[in-house]
């Protein structure tokens, strides 16, 4: 990366960062340098220094990795969808009312479960579960019976009594068929319990969804009836006395939809499929919309995979009067909307605050590069191109060294792998070969006009950031599906980063990396990051972890869940904020014993080995002794690096 020979300035940082393109209002940049974090939609004014509140967690001991949890963004969003659906419908003079629930797929931990569930409260807010371990929690959580309880994924017999059972205690648990044969089982365990069910009927729609997700959808999509299948199925409980019991209609067309244009499109479908069952005498009374609400992770407002070209309030509008136009059309009620939105409500409040601890770099190494007699004359050759690219007059001509250079790089490989050339002659070549790329890179600061050619320099010069995290752990999909996750250091965002660098995490998988960054057009491969100062701790943050990525990591490695701090805003607070809660992340004690290993037992055998190299002489008894606690202190520990 280029030196930095203008000024810098906050503005620079936002150019480069772009914070407040995908911050949603939560984060900015400071004058001081440091990431703000806005937690509450409604008090602009309240501001929270993410470099203090990491300076308060080190003081009382947290050790880093940690997620970092802002409930009060939480409860931003949750009234923020709440709000907008209330008064889109207010304005548009829609009939029917909003009854959002949060899919508890999205983040499961139970400490965002209730504070979900308090949130949305007053808005008659509730949950969808998608699995019977998401059921039981559901039902132990949604205590509130005006609001809804949507059951979508597939069911055995297990999780349609435990559906039942929440209608047993008066609560509004919505049993969405997504086969025929669910129907079947449904109907038959109500008579036997006595109790009529309410049922949804998901519908396999034809229109297809934007983004990676767009197979949710059309004729192969892995859930839904089609036409045939729901009119079959109406006819069933027809005959049944039971036509009574279908509530919702449900469609899903995909998560993270990047272009509204398909929200509308689905709007438009589903509202037909609606209006043509109301007359047929299917007395629906809501529609459920499912999920895809987006996140703009890049900030681009875009149809790229990380981003969408809409915003909240278009997406509820497009919803509203659509339905409404649709409906009125047709001479059918308005139905009360139901929504999933979950990445939307989560991903902002959690993010991942990790500490750089080294760096990787490929002309890091140096080497005693003199001349020796009887030398190679390759060696000979690149040494003299060195020579002439410092010479002064002659620094027009960089292209042609560059060009030169790496065919005498390229001659050594071949020449070392026929036993022609040494290790040491190798070695000198590799060193002159990075240091002409350096001194290339700097004087290409002075020219009025760079060769395309010339442009992969920085790219090779480029750095590797070790930072103490797993990916796998801790932005899986990163990994997995090349999401795209904002990166940001935390401080000296006033200081110029002069340094282009990709992360690589601790795992000793060669994956475990992360090279695609938010760039100015496209994505990225390299972040530009600050010099490392050995007397400090560099910390950067992961944000938008809050969907998916806090449930989705596996133990690769080893490495298990993260130590976990909750800060709440207060605004009579000095710093304007509180640590809540403090939630410990996995020991190795506790990784191995989810492995199926017995920690205890694993002590033992090393004191009896240590026993008895004791007894032989060959480690004295004290030393003996701390090895063993040593040992065992390692168990008591954190998986992630001091």
């Amino acid at each position: 990366m280029k030196t930095v020979l203008t000024p810098w300035s906050i503005d620079d940082a936002e150019n480069t960062y772009h914070v407040k393109r995908w911050g949603n209002g939560y984060f900015d940049i400071g004058e001081s340098g440091d990431i703000q974090v806005i937690p509450r939609y409604d008090q602009p004014n309240l501001k929270i220094n993410l470099k203090e509140v990491i300076d308060e967690m080190q003081s009382k001991g947290i050790q880093f990795p940690a997620v970092i949890r802002f409930h009060d963004i939480l409860r931003s969003q949750v009234e923020l969808l709440n709000k907008t659906f209330r008064n889109t419908i207010e304005d548009a003079n829609y009939q029917g009312q909003y009854f959002g629930v949060f899919p508890v797929k999205v983040n499961q931990m139970r400490e965002v479960i209730e504070e979900i569930v308090s949130a949305g409260s007053r808005y008659n807010y509730g949950l969808e579960a998608g699995s019977k371990p998401e059921l039981i929690a559901a039902l132990a959580y949604n205590t509130n019976k005006n609001s809804l309880t949507i059951l979508n994924g597939y069911k055995d017999d297990e999780y349609l009594r435990l559906a039942l059972l929440g209608l047993k205690i008066d609560r509004k648990v919505i049993v969405v068929i997504e086969k025929y044969s669910e129907l079947i089982k449904l109907i038959d365990l109500a008579k036997q319990l006595k109790i009529k069910p309410i049922i949804g009927l998901r519908v396999k729609m034809m229109v297809k969804g934007r983004g990676k997700w767009e197979h949710s959808s059309g004729e192969r999509a892995k859930f839904g009836l089609s036409i045939a299948e729901i009119l079959n199925a109406v006819t069933y409980l027809e005959s049944e006395g039971l036509i009574d019991c279908v509530k919702l209609l449900h469609f899903h067309i995909g998560s993270q939809l990047t272009d509204i244009r398909a929200i509308k499109e689905a709007v438009q479908e589903a509202s037909l499929v609606y209006s043509k069952l109301f007359k047929l005498g299917v007395p629906l009374e809501y529609i459920d919309v499912g999920g895809g609400l987006a996140i703009d992770y890049d900030g681009s407002q875009s149809t790229n995979d990380s981003s969408c070209n809409y915003n909240l309030s278009e997406y509820v509008s497009d919803i509203v009067y659509g339905f409404k136009q649709n409906c009125d059309l047709e001479s059918v009620p308005h139905p009360h909307i139901v929504s999933e939105s979950g990445r939307a409500m989560t991903a902002h409040h959690s993010c991942v605050i990790t500490n750089v601890i080294g760096e990787i770099h490929p002309s890091g190494t140096q080497y005693f590069t003199g001349k020796a007699t009887g030398e190679h004359i390759i060696v000979s050759n690149i040494r003299e191109l060195e020579k002439n690219l410092a010479v002064t007059d002659r620094n027009d001509n960089q292209q042609e060294i560059y060009n030169d250079a790496v065919q005498l790089k390229s001659q050594a490989m071949q020449a070392f792998k026929l036993g022609i050339l040494s290790l040491d002659d190798l070695a000198k070549v590799e060193t002159m070969y990075w240091r002409i790329l350096n001194e290339i890179e700097q004087q290409m600061q002075h020219l009025d006009f760079v060769p395309e050619a010339l442009n992969d320099i920085s790219q090779l010069l480029s750095s590797q950031y070790l930072a103490n995290f797993s990916v796998f752990q801790s932005a899986a999909d990163s990994w997995a599906i090349d999401q795209v996750l904002p990166i940001v250091p935390v401080s000296r965002l006033n200081e110029a980063p002069t340094k282009l660098c990709s992360l690589v995490d601790i795992t000793c998988d060669s994956d475990g990396k992360i090279d695609k960054f938010i760039g100015n057009d496209t994505v990225a491969n390299n972040i530009p990051l600050h010099t490392l100062n050995p007397a400090d701790d560099y910390f950067i943050g992961i944000f938008l972890t809050g969907a998916y990525q806090d449930v989705m990591g596996d133990m690769h490695n080893l490495f298990g869940r993260l130590n976990e701090v909750h800060i709440v805003s207060y605004d009579d607070d000095p710093k304007d904020f509180y640590i809540e809660e403090v939630i410990k992340g996995s020991s190795v004690d506790n990784v191995l014993s989810t492995m199926q290993y017995t920690p205890a037992i694993m002590a033992q055998i090393i004191k009896k080995e240590i026993d008895d190299q004791i007894a032989r002489g060959k480690i004295k008894p004290r030393e003996g002794v701390n090895l063993i606690d040593f040992y065992e202190d390692c168990l008591d520990g954190y998986t992630y690096l001091k």
